[in-house]
């Protein structure tokens, strides 16, 4: 039997369909006889056969879509196959792990490692394993005894790599992650030329701004695990604070690990002269939250003529209240109203008022709920001191019980006045009774009223407008957001390693991890597939590679490796991202 194809014109339309077709012998000569009209075969003319041995073409985007099937000269193989013994084995996770070496050879990092890793005495090259590791934190973070027991052999990596399962353990990525860290500087300047040739990106603005990880473990071998202001809300444990630096499109660019009690404003001038002497101060401008803002580090942005565009303390508000109350306010959003100021002081810098209408609804909520709390924990407190309670007979102990509640209620600390003091008693032990007076301040009150939902900005920049101004520091949650990608989907947190060295070489596989991720994002945007790959990489999941075996009548079976059809939408995506899946069989 064969397929034949027939094509028919009708009304200026070309139609097409298939007939399959079998031999038979007549007593007058041999026969051709329609078995079968199956229509228009699906996949045959619409979409090109691609098989395995292309797989490196479309990694590095440059398939030439051709159909396999006509071009194919070798005669199909037909078998008698016994269709109750038909099974399926070795599945294995593909989509994922597909896509994820798409994005590392489209970074150009497998010609990066190639060059930058010589290749030396090693069964397998150390870039090869790099990418494994960053390949495992890309897809299903885990360690690096999780990723050789378990998931390598699990996924079709040793497929499109050529690297067997047995031949990754733990020793060796171990080893990977001390090959890789030497090159952490030179990978950064790699991507700001990538960055260039895929998204044009020209490193005018940097934003700036620091999170904290934390450590499993006491970790008394790194010296920079310390305790500090913990981001994580984990305060008992030793951290590193890691300083990132994004484009405002979000792509990372570099990061510096600090100590763990490092603050945020003494790191500024360390980053600052690192990218300068990277990629120099001209035209650069710098985008950081209040946290890092001081007087010195100002100074300091000025006297290397660099541009700035910074958030303020909220206090430096009082000397705009007479702004805030003017109605002269622009629209940027539906909900943020901005106007531009001159500096109070008569300097060259300009002030951006920022009020966001959600703002205000949020904070006079949490503050007042705060407000409430603290004081009914006063007046509890003070009816303690009054009925002369034991446990707050002495003054000490009731100040920092006080204490205590003005660090819990923070926000509402500033309404209450509490004054504790003593007066004689012949009938106590000391002869001294404790008083307390608490007070509330309706001024503080009135001014946090008016200051909901406002912050302010500060910028050298000249002859922008306050939308453009706006709109350029809101970028910052660019970076907001690669710290939560960083430490909810990229396992970033906690760390588990107690060297310096590895520690570092973790941060840098899950910074790897992040530009991939963000690299993604770019690439779906400019597909017009929105900006999520977390659902992208959930829906490229459930795609496995399989083996399909086939017990013929002679007693041997046909093994045919292949991948599973991805759903409808599935395979949209990919068209529009021009990344087919190997649909062509391959023999095993």
């Amino acid at each position: 039997m064969f397929l034949r194809r027939h094509t028919r014109k009708k009304k200026d339309e070309t139609y097409e369909y298939w007939t399959l077709v079998e031999s038979v012998r007549t007593h007058e000569g041999p026969r051709q006889r329609i078995v079968a009209a199956i229509g228009k075969l699906p996949g045959l003319d619409e979409e090109a056969r691609v098989g395995w041995e292309h797989i490196g073409e479309i990694l590095d985007g440059r398939l030439h879509q051709r159909d396999l099937l006509r071009a194919d000269p070798d005669p199909p193989a037909w078998a008698t196959v016994d269709t109750s013994r038909v099974r399926v084995e070795r599945l294995r996770r593909f989509g994922e792990v597909y896509l994820g070496l798409a994005l590392w050879r489209r970074l150009k990092l497998d010609a990066f490692f190639d060059e930058a890793m010589a290749p030396g005495r090693e069964e397998i090259a150390w870039g090869t394993m790099a990418c494994i590791l960053v390949l495992a934190r890309f897809c299903a973070p885990s360690s690096e005894l999780q990723i050789a027991d378990f998931w390598y052999g699990k996924t079709a990596l040793d497929d499109l790599l050529g690297v067997a399962p047995e031949k990754v353990n733990d020793d060796r990525l171990y080893r990977a992650l001390d090959a890789l860290l030497p090159h952490k500087d030179a990978l950064f300047a790699h991507f700001q030329k990538v960055y260039g040739e895929l998204f044009g990106t020209t490193f005018d603005i940097l934003l700036y701004d620091i999170t904290s990880t934390y450590f499993e473990g006491q970790a008394k071998g790194n010296p920079q695990a310390q305790r500090g202001y913990s981001r994580d809300s984990r305060p008992d444990c030793v951290q590193v604070c890691i300083a990132l630096v994004v484009t405002p499109e979000g792509l990372p660019l570099s990061y510096e690990v600090f100590d763990g009690n490092r603050t945020d404003v003494t790191t500024v001038e360390e980053i600052v002269e690192t990218m300068r002497g990277k990629y120099g101060h001209e035209r650069r401008t710098w985008v950081m939250d209040r946290g890092m803002v001081s007087e010195d580090n100002l100074d300091m942005l000025r006297d290397a003529k660099a541009s700035y565009l910074v958030g303020t303390p909220k206090s430096m508000l009082k000397q705009f209240d007479r702004d805030l109350l003017e109605e002269d306010w622009e629209q940027v959003e539906s909900n943020v109203e901005v106007k531009l100021r001159p500096s109070p002081d008569g300097s060259d810098e300009t002030f951006v008022l920022c009020r966001s209408r959600g703002r205000i609804e949020k904070e006079k909520a949490i503050r007042e709920k705060q407000r409430v709390r603290l004081e009914t924990e006063l007046n509890k407190l003070k009816a303690h001191i009054d009925a002369d309670t034991r446990t707050l007979r002495n003054r000490s102990t009731a100040e920092r019980r006080v204490g205590r509640l003005f660090e819990k209620y923070s926000r509402a600390a500033r309404f209450f006045q509490v004054n504790i003091g003593e007066t004689d008693d012949p009938s106590h032990k000391s002869g001294k009774r404790l008083n307390i007076a608490v007070t509330q301040d309706p001024a503080h009150r009135e001014w946090a009223e008016l200051t909901d939902g406002c912050y302010l900005l500060r910028t050298n920049l000249k002859n922008e407008d306050a939308k453009s101004l706006w709109r350029t520091y809101i970028g910052l949650t660019q970076i907001e957001d690669s710290f939560r990608i960083g430490k909810h989907d990229l396992g970033l947190r906690p760390i588990f390693h107690h060297k310096p060295e590895r520690t570092q070489a973790h941060i840098l596989v899950c910074f790897l991890a992040l530009v991939m991720w963000r690299t993604l994002q770019q690439w779906m945007e400019g597909a017009g597939l929105g900006t999520a790959p977390r659902k992208l990489l959930e829906e490229m999941a459930e795609v496995r590679s399989m083996d399909v075996v086939l017990p013929t009548g002679a007693h041997h079976d046909i093994r045919l490796r292949t991948v599973s059809r991805p759903e409808s939408h599935l395979a949209i995506l990919l068209q529009k991202l021009g990344l087919p899946l190997p649909n062509k069989p391959k023999s095993i």
